[in-house]
């Protein structure tokens, strides 16, 4: 029997963080708390595809910080609109 890759294991995860996403969109939940939690999961998302899909796991933190750093900007910038239209 062949052992199961890394890989695997990081797409189940992804898919597990989509499926959560999908349902708290779904059960129309809000709040603040919630778009954290949720931006919180897709910042996670975004790292496991940066490290494991797309090869970066490995190499200088230079590159890793540019990717992360540009992660967090988007994230940040969703909730920042999100709270700008929450009264």
């Amino acid at each position: 029997m062949s052992q199961i890759r890394p890989c695997t294991y990081v797409w189940l995860i992804l898919i597990l963080l989509t499926v959560f996403a999908f349902v708290v969109g779904k059960l129309e939940m809000g709040g603040i708390t919630i778009v954290t939690v949720v931006l919180f999961s897709t910042l996670i998302k975004g790292q496991m595809v940066v490290d494991y899909f797309m090869g970066l796991r490995r190499v200088r933190w230079k590159w890793k910080i540019i990717m992360y750093s540009w992660l967090l900007l988007v994230m940040g910038l969703i909730g920042f609109a999100y709270s700008l239209g929450v009264k």
